[in-house]
């Protein structure tokens, strides 16, 4: 039995009484990040199944090592909590524990423009980051949908990729070194800079690992230069076949688009009933902050975009329901088209087919240097051209951009009106891309409205996401349709060699499919658990690990 009153202040000692909270307001939101499943609950007033025992924000790295010398001591779990942006229950604290949230940790300490690294510390909200890297005239090149509420350590954590990965890779590829609190509350820094250094990468054997072998509390990570340039374009292809093919035959010959994007016939024809047009007003203000960029001077680059308001493009439900019901009786109209998932992808499929004859629809950017933006954008869209895409001018590309997080801020009114939605992002080599699509989709299929759109080309492989949008009668029913749905996608994804997370991490949601994915590998992710994290503190009951 936890003596709470104790570890409060035992705490005190450590943070101080500002820095501590037992507040029951605060343990209940530290209980959940953004998994769809967890938000259906809420939405019915169920209370959460686990909540920590306190919440603490540590400003240094000491203050980590203290209260994980503490943890081990008394064998109470640690649980890592970045920007509570994840969607797949990577926080939940299963076991009770000390959730010790980064975000006071929010340092840019230094750019070593000789170098192009910096060093920044975890807690930093990834907005912020880009925008202090932007007024010295450098970016990361990471813009994930939830970069306005996520943190550089939880991308670090979960592996992520922003939405310019074909260009400047996911984040992994961006990372030199970490500076890690482990389960025995030693500090230990990784730093691959040296490219003398010989052995395993151990940076890499931290980067993903959701909090399981310790806390990152900094890192060290590549930067470019600001783009000069920016081109954005869309484009119709017939259909997802030829677009495919295009995307790897232009990646497989160096080329590196920030930005493709290629929406199957569904996704397309959803899209098409959004008013993605901007007005003039708009419109004048994205040539303002997009269009190309003089040269970098001063550093400075074009202004941010302020974040999305929720009526600035419509959500995936309202598309639906404009299209089979009409913007009337949006509730029931919502819960007969989901509940019937089967008819509706069947008859939106068909539509799609005989009335978006255009084909798929493809967004398509490319940043950087004035010259080499010029030259690979020719190149690439010669390539798309050459496969049958029909070019539709600038605007598409331009109206993406400014709506690209837009999504996201979209959610709460679905479960408002008792629906749910999420997304599946799956990634494989090319040969199966295909084959994955097929199966995902029509397993998806029989229990929820799907769409889906290829994001994240390399030049092995490439990511699909799955949009679902379902419903049920009430929290019960709707979480055993949400399961059914992951299981049956997740099963089909591996059957033909997929994987089950190109970039929104494990967490619960995908912890039962780890063995099947990495079979002999677990027993290292064992042996690494085991020597970091003896007493098995860091976030348990996670990534498929033995408790």
């Amino acid at each position: 039995m936890i003596d709470i009153d104790r570890l409060h202040r035992d705490l005190e000692v450590i943070f101080g009484p500002r820095r501590v909270s037992l507040r029951a307001g605060d343990l209940e939101t530290y209980a959940r990040d953004m998994w769809p499943r967890l938000l259906i609950e809420r939405r019915d007033g169920i209370p959460p199944a686990h909540v920590p025992y306190v919440v603490v924000w540590p400003e240094h790295v000491r203050e980590v090592v203290a209260v994980v010398k503490l943890a081990r001591e008394r064998r109470i779990p640690i649980i890592p909590y970045g920007g509570g942006s994840g969607v797949c229950g990577g926080v939940v604290p299963l076991f009770g524990g000390i959730t010790v949230d980064t975000k006071r940790m929010q340092a840019l300490r230094s750019v070593h423009h000789e170098e192009l690294i910096c060093d920044v510390e975890a807690g930093l909200n990834g907005e912020r980051f880009e925008r202090e890297l932007a007024r010295r005239g450098y970016t990361f090149g990471h813009f994930p949908s939830s970069i306005y509420c996520s943190t550089v350590g939880g991308w670090l954590a979960t592996r992520a990729a922003g939405q310019l990965s074909t260009k400047y890779g996911k984040v992994e590829d961006r990372v030199v070194g970490l500076t890690v609190v482990t389960g025995r509350g030693e500090i230990v820094e990784t730093d691959g800079a040296n490219r003398a250094l010989r052995g395993p990468n151990w940076t890499q054997l931290l980067v993903g690992s959701e909090g399981t072998l310790g806390l990152i509390t900094s890192a060290r990570l590549r930067l470019s230069p600001a783009p000069q340039m920016r081109v954005f374009r869309g484009f119709e292809v017939p259909d997802v076949a030829p677009g495919l093919s295009a995307i790897r035959r232009g990646v497989q010959k160096g080329l590196r688009p920030a930005v493709v994007r290629l929406y199957d016939e569904m996704d397309t024809l959803m899209n098409s009933f959004g008013k993605h047009a901007p007005d003039d007003v708009a419109a004048e203000q994205h040539q303002a902050q997009f269009a190309p960029i003089p040269p970098v001077e001063t550093g400075a680059l074009p202004a941010w975009p302020a974040p999305p308001k929720p009526d600035q493009d419509p959500g995936f439900v309202d598309r639906l329901l404009a299209f089979a019901r009409g913007k009337g009786l949006r509730q029931r109209g919502m819960h007969a088209a989901l509940n019937n998932s089967s008819i509706v992808n069947k008859l939106i499929g068909t539509v799609a087919e005989k009335v978006a004859r255009r084909g798929c629809r493809m967004i398509v950017g490319l940043e950087g240097s004035r010259i080499r933006t010029e030259v690979e954008a020719a190149l690439v869209f010669a390539e798309l051209e050459a496969a049958g895409a029909r070019d539709q001018g600038e605007e598409p590309g331009w109206a993406w951009l400014a709506h690209r997080y837009a999504i996201s801020y979209r959610m709460s009114p679905v479960f408002r009106d008792g629906a749910f939605v999420d997304t599946m992002e799956v990634a494989s080599s090319w040969d199966r891309l295909e084959d994955m699509y097929h199966a995902v989709r029509e397993a998806i299929g029989r229990h929820a409205v799907v769409m889906a759109h290829f994001s994240h080309a390399y030049v092995d492989g490439c990511s699909i996401y799955f949009t679902f949008a379902g419903t049920a009668d009430d929290a019960r029913a709707a979480t055993r349709v949400y399961d059914a749905i992951w299981r049956d996608g997740l099963e089909a994804t591996t059957r033909v060699g997929g994987t089950i997370s190109h970039h929104h991490g494990v967490g619960l949601l995908k912890a039962p499919f780890m063995q099947g994915e990495h079979r002999e590998a677990m027993a290292i992710f064992e042996a690494a658990k085991h020597a970091l994290d003896p007493d098995r503190i860091f976030n348990p009951g996670k990534m498929g690990l033995r408790r």
